[in-house]
């Protein structure tokens, strides 16, 4: 009661909100931005990787090399023991492919994956690479859950997804203005320090990109949570558990991979993003993007009779493919993408001008604590800062 009461005083609320934003703010400086950065960081990764993977002198091929002997040489290159489970074929005709590998898993720990990269024009092969070895893998895994094994680092970043959710809202909040000062909320000369100026505006345009993908990075650091409830507010497709996800897969399939990708090409107008080798009910999911769709179209091809049917994605499939595109920056074309990586960014600067703020304003409250004459000895006449 007494609580409530005193959030009915004037200002109170809003001194409620400043403290919580404040805090918030400060105390998980050290956690919210490595995570907003390496967010930053992963939004071009395919389009880095992709150039750095392509050599010099390679050519531009119209179709894929065999996609039998590339596996063959894929396996051969990983060692013995490692299965195929996928196939990506990147945008760029001259990009390798990627044919993602399972290797036997020892005793209380997960299967071993590799990544071979196979040249698209003869089939051999650039390069084999364990992806969680590398500067991208270890960046998706610090971003997912900060090198933490278990669930515990995953719960630490959905938590900080919620704390990043608050601190935009509470920062549009207290940025709103009061009746008739419109024109000085958006002005630069807000306040009379530089840092409060940038942190102010800044602060609007970021908070509303940085408040949706902090709810879905909420959403994807707990998977399960939440397709829990966004299943009760649309019907998804029951996961598979084969292919794709890491479940079993059909160990002798009858049809090659050429096979898959020339009844997936078949299509009109289509273009095979990734092949998904099959499960042990004989299901090859392949990935096409489509000129006259903006979303990927799944395929389902049967490996005994070869029949092609297109997999009707539910309402909350697409909201949920939806969800991780829009966290990514993908799907969306180049201006989404942009604003994602600058929000990335951009927590890293709110975060160094907030603490710049908090600074100032306790060093005036100290002043001012201390009495007019210390005040006027500390700072020269007209050389102060009013509080913001």
């Amino acid at each position: 009661m007494a609580a409530a009461s005193a959030l009915r005083r004037p200002g109170a609320l809003k001194r409620f909100w400043r403290n919580l934003h404040l805090w918030l703010g400060v105390g998980l400086f050290v956690l919210l931005v490595p995570i907003a950065l390496s967010g930053a960081v992963l939004v071009y990764h395919d389009a880095i990787d992709e150039m750095m993977r392509t050599p010099r002198d390679a050519v531009a091929a119209a179709q894929p090399a065999d996609l039998a002997l590339a596996v063959a040489n894929a396996r051969k290159a990983a060692g013995d023991g490692f299965s195929p489970m996928s196939i990506s074929f990147p945008d760029s005709a001259r990009a390798p492919l990627s044919i993602a590998l399972r290797g036997p898993a020892k005793p209380g720990e997960r299967p071993t994956r590799l990544v071979a990269y196979v040249d698209r024009a003869d089939a051999r092969v650039l390069d084999v690479v364990n992806f969680r070895d590398t500067f991208f893998g270890t960046m998706h895994i610090f971003h997912e859950n900060l090198l933490i094994p278990a669930f515990y680092g995953r719960d630490i970043v959905g938590w900080g997804g919620v704390a990043m959710l608050i601190l935009s809202l509470t920062g549009l909040y207290l940025w709103w203005p009061r009746r008739g000062q419109w024109g000085r909320a958006f002005g630069w000369r807000r306040a009379p320090a530089t840092s409060s100026n940038l942190h102010y505006m800044t602060g609007f345009w970021v908070c509303f990109p940085l408040a949706l993908v902090s709810l879905t990075g909420v959403y994807l650091a707990w998977p399960q949570q939440g397709r829990a409830v966004l299943s009760s507010m649309a019907p998804l497709t029951p996961r598979a558990g084969g292919g794709p996800g890491g479940g079993p897969l059909l160990a002798t399939p009858q049809h090659s991979p050429s096979d898959i990708y020339a009844l997936a090409a078949a299509r009109p107008n289509t273009e095979v993003e990734a092949i998904f080798f099959p499960n042990p009910q004989g299901g090859w999911r392949v990935r096409v993007q489509e000129q006259d769709r903006a979303e990927p179209v799944t395929l389902m091809i049967n490996d005994r009779s070869g029949a092609v049917a297109v997999v009707a994605p539910q309402s909350g499939d697409r909201v949920q493919s939806w969800i991780r595109w829009l966290h990514e920056g993908s799907h969306a074309g180049p201006v989404w993408r942009l604003i994602i990586f600058i929000t990335g960014l951009m927590p890293a600067l709110l975060g160094v001008t907030g603490i710049l703020i908090w600074l100032r304003q306790r060093r005036q409250r100290a002043m001012v604590k201390a009495g007019p004459s210390r005040s006027a000895t500390a700072q020269p006449a007209g050389a102060r800062v009013p509080a913001e």
